[in-house]
């Protein structure tokens, strides 16, 4: 299963926000290399949600819930949390990791929806 890193502005929609709703719909992407990634997602897989532009830091576990790609202009990716990251990684951090050195994140730094190695998903999460 493929692990990927949604970014997400913590004063419009938060980690803590999806908490306490329990599940959100994660839509309303116009990058067309992020809808490519939104489509091909499928359920159980593992998301780690950075909030971008406040906070600048990794914070939650999340999963894919379903994914309604009927529209392939706005597909309709459902996902739940899991539990907040213990340790949020932040922005400098993960930037400074080895397991980061070729990521997409820090070549496209406005794509809003970036894949993760297992390595790279673990690491956030778990900080191992």
């Amino acid at each position: 299963m493929a692990a990927y890193l949604l970014k997400s502005e913590p004063d419009v929609y938060s980690f803590e926000d999806l908490q306490r709703d329990g599940e959100t719909v994660w839509d309303g992407i116009k990058n067309p290399q992020a809808l490519i990634t939104l489509r091909g997602m499928k359920p159980g897989e593992d998301l780690v949600i950075y909030h971008s532009n406040v906070g600048k830091a990794a914070v939650g576990h999340a999963k894919v819930v379903s994914v309604d790609a009927s529209d392939p202009k706005n597909p309709a990716v459902r996902i739940k949390p899991v539990k907040a990251i213990a340790r949020p990684k932040p922005l400098a951090e993960i930037r400074d990791n080895p397991l980061f050195t070729d990521s997409i994140m820090f070549r496209q730094f406005r794509l809003s929806v970036v894949p993760l190695t297992k390595e790279q998903f673990t690491w956030l999460v778990q900080g191992k």
